[in-house]
C-alpha cells in the first residue's frame, strides 16, 4: 500500500499541501479558539469556562487529533517528494515527525483530564473546588509543556526538510530557508519554555510569527504550484 507509481509528483504536492492547510486550519482552531478563549489567568473562571462549554473543549480536542491523523499522510508525502535529493534525511525527517505526533497525541489526555475534574462523578467528592482547579491547572501546564517538548522534534523535522527542499531544485530554495527558520523558532521557544520560563514568556508568541510564515508559505506553495515538473527528472537521490 502506498501511493501510486504513476501518480504525478504536482498531484502528490497539491494532496500534501491541502493536508498542510487543514493541518494549521485545525492547530489555530484548538490553540486560538478554543483554548485561547476558554483558559485565562484566573483557575477558578477557567474551570468556569471549561465547564460551561464543555462541547466546545471537547471539540477542539477532536480537532486536534484529527489534525495529528492527517499528519501521517502529510509525512508520507514529504518523504516521496524529497528523498529523490536525500533518502535517507527524508526518513530522518520523517522519524523525527512522527515522534512528535506521537508525543502532541499523548498529552491531549491532559486535556481530558482537566475535563474530567470539573464533572459531576461521585469519587469528585473526594476533592473540594479549589483542590479540582488546582488539579485541573497543573493538567493544562503539563499539555502546554508537552505540546513544547512535541515540537522539539518537529524543529529537527523542519530544519531537515528545509535543507532537502533547497537542494532539490524542483522546490524554490526560499521555501527551504523559511521553513530552517521555522525550525529554529520552534527550538528556541522549546528549549526556553524547559530552561527558562521567564524567558519564554517574554518571546512567546512572537518567536513562533517566522514558523507560522514559514509553514504557510510551504503550504500554499504545495497547494497551488506543486513541484517544478521539468526539474524533477533531474533529482538524484543519495543514500
Amino acid at each position: 500500500m502506498g501511493i501510486p507509481a504513476k501518480t504525478s509528483p504536482r498531484t502528490i504536492a497539491r494532496i500534501g499541501g491541502a493536508l498542510y492547510l487543514m493541518i494549521i486550519l485545525l492547530g489555530l482552531f484548538g490553540e486560538v479558539f478554543v483554548r485561547g478563549r476558554l483558559i485565562v489567568p484566573d483557575a477558578a473562571a477557567t474551570a468556569h469556562n471549561i465547564a460551561t462549554s464543555q462541547f466546545l473543549w471537547r471539540l477542539g480536542i477532536t480537532g486536534d487529533l484529527v489534525m495529528h491523523v492527517c499528519d501521517i499522510p502529510l509525512m508520507l508525502i514529504f518523504y516521496v517528494l524529497l528523498k529523490p535529493v536525500s533518502k535517507n534525511l527524508a526518513l530522518l525527517a520523517l522519524l523525527f515527525n512522527a515522534i512528535q505526533s506521537a508525543a502532541l497525541v499523548a498529552y491531549k489526555l491532559n486535556l481530558l483530564l482537566a475535563l474530567f475534574l470539573l464533572g459531576n462523578a461521585s469519587y469528585l467528592k473526594a476533592l473540594d473546588p479549589r483542590q479540582q482547579e488546582a488539579l485541573m491547572s497543573v493538567f493544562l501546564k503539563a499539555d502546554s509543556y508537552g505540546f513544547g517538548i512535541g515540537l522539539i522534534y518537529f524543529g529537527f523535522t523542519c530544519l531537515v526538510l528545509g535543507y532537502l527542499i533547497s537542494k532539490s531544485g524542483y522546490l524554490p530554495r526560499i521555501l527551504g530557508a523559511l521553513m530552517q527558520i521555522a525550525g529554529a523558532c520552534y527550538l528556541i521557544n522549546s528549549f526556553a519554555l524547559l530552561l527558562a520560563p521567564g524567558v519564554a514568556n517574554l518571546l512567546f508568541p512572537f518567536i513562533l510569527i517566522p514558523s507560522f510564515i514559514g509553514e504557510l508559505s510551504v503550504c500554499l506553495w504545495l497547494l497551488f504550484k506543486g513541484v517544478n515538473l521539468e526539474e524533477w527528472p533531474t533529482a538524484r537521490g543519495s543514500n
